[in-house]
């Protein structure tokens, strides 16, 4: 063997342990980073029902419900009851928060059209969750369809069916593509208010990313993604905003954004493009005030809000 291979080979073996070392480092610290992302922050609900009514008297009469996901596993959420054979509505929170962030724009659907109104936790979200991990839309679309199918079971106190034939959805950011990822399989769904919508499933995954480590750096991104699909053993997939807007026909479609929600007001303006002519579509995206930040709103920007989405719905739903 030459001098030149000896050393070579000296040489591998001293840094072997080193590699080894920053390879383990280096999963292990993905390893947190999916970890992290994968179950969002929780806190305590801003508002429940038993609150309200503490509030606003016993009048409302909202009921703590649990279904099956598709996938077998445990969902739960809040139900207001309409009149029956009206319309429902559900609405579909974004990452990060929970049901309670959009309490009071459900009350206000409810009373105002006397639609049922459902608030489910998205899957991974709320104190306790019965699913702790989130997957940034993959699963959510399926767990929006299972929600309706529990809403097809509900019946009036006469025994009427409690829902109509018309299902409307509201979702802010993963609330939104957990929306059109249900709708896309769903006809019953003709009214869509979509609120800062992001590009795609790997958008969220990157937003998430940025909050939890503080880092956006592109090789940090390309290494989570891939450890995401590693994690989900292959189920995760980039779910693309456009495409399935592109794929829906005869929808009515309200798309809602504004400057707070930065890079999701572009990506909601483009999503716009992306509609067929068949689809009814209208687009707010200078508003003061989004869901993306709906509990912190003033008063009167909160009832400039509440009352564009409440409007669409009674107009397009019935």
């Amino acid at each position: 063997m030459s001098p030149r291979r000896r050393l070579g080979k000296k040489l591998f073996k001293s840094l072997l342990p080193i590699l080894v070392l920053v390879v383990l480092a280096v999963a292990i610290s993905l390893s947190l980073i999916v970890y992290g992302v994968t179950r969002p922050p929780r806190h305590a609900y801003l508002v429940t029902p038993k609150s309200f009514r503490e509030i606003s008297g016993p009048a409302l009469k909202v009921s703590d419900e649990a279904w099956r996901n598709h996938d077998g596993t445990q969902a739960r959420g809040w139900l207001l009851r309409g009149v029956p054979r009206a319309p429902a509505v559900i609405l579909l929170h974004r990452y990060g928060v929970d049901r309670s962030w959009l309490f009071n724009l459900g009350v206000k659907i409810n009373e105002t059209t006397n639609f049922t109104v459902l608030w489910p936790d998205l899957r991974g979200h709320g104190l306790d969750p019965p699913v702790k991990w989130s997957s940034f839309g993959i699963r959510e679309g399926e767990d929006v369809l299972a929600a309706m199918d529990f809403l097809r079971t509900l019946k009036s106190e006469t025994g009427q069916e409690l829902v109509g034939q018309n299902i409307g959805l509201y979702g802010v950011e993963l609330g939104a593509v957990a929306a059109l990822e249900a709708a896309q399989h769903h006809s019953e769904v003709t009214s869509l208010v979509l609120d800062s919508v992001p590009v795609s499933s790997d958008d969220l995954l990157q937003a998430a990313v940025k909050e939890d480590i503080g880092i956006d750096n592109n090789l940090v991104q390309y290494l989570v993604r891939n450890s995401i699909r590693i994690y989900f053993l292959g189920q995760y997939y980039n779910i693309s905003a456009c495409e399935i807007a592109a794929s829906m026909k005869n929808r009515r479609v309200l798309l809602l954004s504004g400057p707070e929600a930065d890079q999701l007001r572009a990506s909601t303006i483009a999503l716009a493009r992306c509609f067929p002519p068949s689809v009814t579509l209208e687009t707010k995206a200078d508003l003061p005030l989004t869901g993306f930040r709906l509990p912190s709103a003033t008063g009167e920007q909160g009832e400039g809000y509440d009352r564009r989405v409440i409007e669409f719905f009674d107009r397009n739903l019935r």
